[in-house]
């Protein structure tokens, strides 16, 4: 009886083994030399600005070497005028450029977006400024703007203004003509970001407004825009920030003249640190537009309710 029962009884469930944690830990164990290396490349030069601020450090002049506490900052805010000469000169960059490059970008962007013969080349045509280097769309524009051979050449063949005009080199004009080239090559990025999100709008909301009477105003203002306001809202955050940034078109298109007047605050930065080798100096006033550029982006996505709904 007793072999019987044995017999009979059911055998017990088979152990669970535990799950391994390594599948799971496996693609953040692959990622992970990259993103060391990313952190890298990223901190330490974000520290040793940090690090370099609080320095007076020129190799130029290694008696004068040492820790300056916040000196540096205090010679920012109370004793150096063209700080706050190229941080209005800045803002009022980068409001005008993100504003016209935001408008034409939108216009541009529905254009291409609908239905016409030839649309792939169009397409091809508006997006390819995007593509050309900062450097050469001065070198290109610095042609077209010179004054034996320029625009302003044939302009004076039609009777419009002098010879020998050069609009890069009058305080007057040069503003206007560095906006108009930094908009032939800026506006393709709005372009391209909205027309992206401009694709993915259903026709039948459009036809259903069509429908109800609305017009094309109407559909505009309360279909259209409404869908494209995070991608426009990142879209200028991201210009701004480029543009607050801009170095490389402006020292090659004007070099922050003429008499400074279009000389950014990365600008002055670079001056101070290549060509007066203060690189304690540069370090403060980088560390100062990082804080201006980080508190501006936050106070913009909170005012503009980045990734909210619609209402």
């Amino acid at each position: 009886m007793a072999q019987a029962a044995a017999v009979a009884k059911p055998p017990a469930p088979p152990r669970r083994r535990r799950a391994s944690a390594t599948p799971r830990r496996l693609p953040y164990l692959l990622i992970a030399p990259a993103a060391l290396l990313m952190l890298g490349f990223i901190a330490y030069p974000v520290l040793s600005v940090f690090y370099y601020s609080l320095q007076d450090y020129n190799p130029t002049k290694p008696w004068r070497n040492g820790f300056a506490g916040l000196d540096n900052f205090t010679r920012i805010f109370t004793e150096d005028p063209i700080f706050w000469d190229t941080l209005v000169f800045s803002a009022k960059w980068v409001f005008v450029e993100v504003g016209l490059q935001l408008l034409f970008g939108l216009a541009l962007a529905l254009i291409v977006n609908q239905t016409f013969v030839g649309r792939g080349i169009g397409r091809a045509l508006v997006f390819s400024p995007w593509a050309v280097s900062g450097v050469l769309t001065s070198a290109i524009w610095v042609l077209l703007y010179n004054s034996q051979t320029g625009i302003t050449r044939y302009l004076a063949d039609l009777g419009i203004g002098d010879y020998g005009t050069s609009w890069l080199s009058d305080t007057s004009t040069v503003f206007s003509a560095a906006v108009v080239v930094d908009l032939w090559r800026g506006v393709p990025f709005f372009a391209i970001l909205i027309l992206a999100d401009l694709q993915s709008v259903s026709k039948d909301l459009y036809e259903a407004a069509e429908g109800d009477g609305a017009s094309r105003f109407k559909q505009f203002w309360h279909i259209t825009l409404p869908h494209l306001k995070d991608a426009i809202i990142l879209s200028t955050l991201l210009r701004a920030v480029w543009e607050f940034n801009n170095v490389d078109l402006l020292y090659t298109l004007t070099g922050g003249g003429p008499a400074g007047v279009t000389t950014t605050l990365p600008l002055y930065i670079a001056n101070t640190s290549v060509d007066a080798h203060d690189f304690g100096y540069a370090s403060a006033l980088t560390t100062v537009a990082f804080v201006i550029l980080l508190f501006c982006s936050i106070v913009y996505l909170r005012l503009s309710k980045f990734g909210g709904e619609n209402k």
